[in-house]
C-alpha cells in the first residue's frame, strides 16, 4: 500500500469507528495509530467510559479475530496462554491454546490480577510467542492487545510493574465526555432502538499489516531523531523523576509519529508529530518521586512540561528534494 491508500483507510476505519464510539475521535486515533506502529495499547481510565466498547468496535471494523480475557485475583498463568491435557483417546498429552492466540485481545482490568498472571502476557507481548512446556508456539499475525486498567477500588488490585507497562507503546486517559458529545451518545441510543451499533469491517488482517509496512515508508530527519533523544534525555535529568524513559520510548516515539504523520497524509515527520503522540508514548515509561502522589501531579504533567523546554527544531523535509534539485543544477 502507498501513504495516501493508507491514510485514506485510516479516515475511514475511524469514520466507522465513530458510528459506535461517541466523542472520542482523538482517542480513536491514537488507538490506530499505535497499532499501525506494531504496538500494544493501554486504556486507564474510570469505569463506564467505553474502554470495553472501543477494543471490541476495533476488532469488528479492523477484521481481526477478538477474545476477551476477564482478569480476576483467581486467573491463572494456564487460563492465559493454554495448558497441555492428557488425551484418554490418543493417550497423549495436547496443547489446548488459551484466549491469548488471537488477533486481537482484550485484557480486561489488567490490574485485577496477581503479577504472576500478569507476567503470563509479557512473552507475548514482547515477542509475539508463547512458550509452554517447553515448546515455542507463534501467536497470529497481527497479534494486539488492548487492556483496560481502573485506577479505582485499589483494593484487590495489582499495580502493573514497570517491565509490564514498558511493554505497551502507549498509554491513553479517556476522561469524561463533553457534555454535547453526551447528550448525542443518548440521542444516538433512543434513535436506533436497540443496544448495539452494527459496525462494518474496513480492512482485514492482511490489510493491517500491509498498513503497517507503510510506516517504513515516512521520512525521518536526522534533527527529528535528534529532538527525540533530547525529549527522552529531559525525562532522566528532571530532579521531579525518579526513572526516566527507556530507550524503548524512543523507538516508540519514532513509529507513532510516523503513524501521525500518515493520518495526516504525509509521508514525513515533522515536529508537531511528535508533540502529539509524546505524552501517550513517554508519561507511563517515567517513574515519580513518591512524593509527588501526595501533590497529585501525574507523570503526564511532567512529561507535557518536559516537552514545552525542549527546543524544537525547525525543519521542513518538503523543502529537500527541491534543495537536492537545486544542487545538482548548480553543479
Amino acid at each position: 500500500m502507498s501513504t495516501v491508500e493508507t491514510a485514506g483507510t485510516c479516515t475511514a476505519i475511524v469514520d466507522e469507528l465513530e458510528r459506535a464510539v461517541v466523542g472520542r475521535r482523538r482517542t480513536l486515533e491514537l488507538v490506530l495509530i499505535g497499532i499501525l506502529a506494531g504496538g500494544h495499547v493501554l486504556l486507564e481510565d474510570l469505569p463506564g467510559l467505553g474502554k470495553t466498547l472501543i477494543a471490541r468496535s476495533f476488532a469488528r471494523v479492523l477484521g481481526l479475530d477478538f477474545a476477551r480475557i476477564q482478569f480476576t485475583p483467581d486467573l491463572l498463568p494456564s487460563d492465559v496462554t493454554g495448558a497441555s491435557l492428557y488425551d484418554q483417546r490418543s493417550a497423549e498429552m495436547v496443547f489446548r491454546p488459551g484466549p491469548v492466540f488471537t488477533q486481537l485481545l482484550l485484557a480486561d482490568e489488567i490490574n485485577r490480577t496477581p503479577p504472576k498472571t500478569q507476567a503470563a502476557l509479557l512473552e507475548a507481548m514482547g515477542e509475539g510467542q508463547v512458550s509452554v512446556d517447553g515448546h515455542t508456539r507463534k501467536l497470529p499475525a497481527p497479534f494486539i492487545v488492548l487492556a483496560t486498567d481502573n485506577p479505582i477500588e485499589y483494593e484487590g488490585t495489582y499495580e502493573l510493574p514497570e517491565a509490564q507497562l514498558d511493554r505497551f507503546l502507549m498509554r491513553l486517559r479517556l476522561g469524561y465526555l463533553s457534555t454535547g458529545d453526551e447528550t448525542a451518545m443518548l440521542s444516538r441510543r433512543v434513535e436506533r432502538a436497540r443496544e448495539e451499533v452494527e459496525l462494518g469491517a474496513v480492512t482485514s488482517a492482511e490489510g493491517v499489516l500491509a498498513m503497517r509496512d507503510t510506516l517504513e515508508q515516512v521520512e525521518v530527519t536526522p534533527d527529528l531523531l535528534d529532538y527525540i533523544v533530547a525529549i527522552v534525555g529531559a525525562t532522566r535529568r528532571d530532579s521531579q523523576v525518579q526513572v526516566g524513559a527507556s530507550p524503548r520510548g524512543g523507538l516508540a516515539l519514532v513509529q507513532l509519529a510516523r503513524g501521525q504523520a500518515l493520518l495526516n497524509s504525509r509521508d514525513y515527520v515533522v515536529p508537531d508529530d511528535i508533540k502529539q503522540v509524546a505524552v501517550p508514548a513517554l508519561a507511563h515509561r517515567v517513574t515519580l518521586r513518591p512524593e509527588l502522589w501526595v501533590r497529585q501531579v501525574s507523570a503526564d504533567d511532567i512529561v507535557s512540561r518536559l516537552l514545552s523546554g525542549v527546543p524544537t527544531p525547525r525543519t521542513d523535509p518538503r523543502a529537500a528534494p527541491a534543495a537536492a534539485g537545486a544542487r545538482q543544477v548548480t553543479a
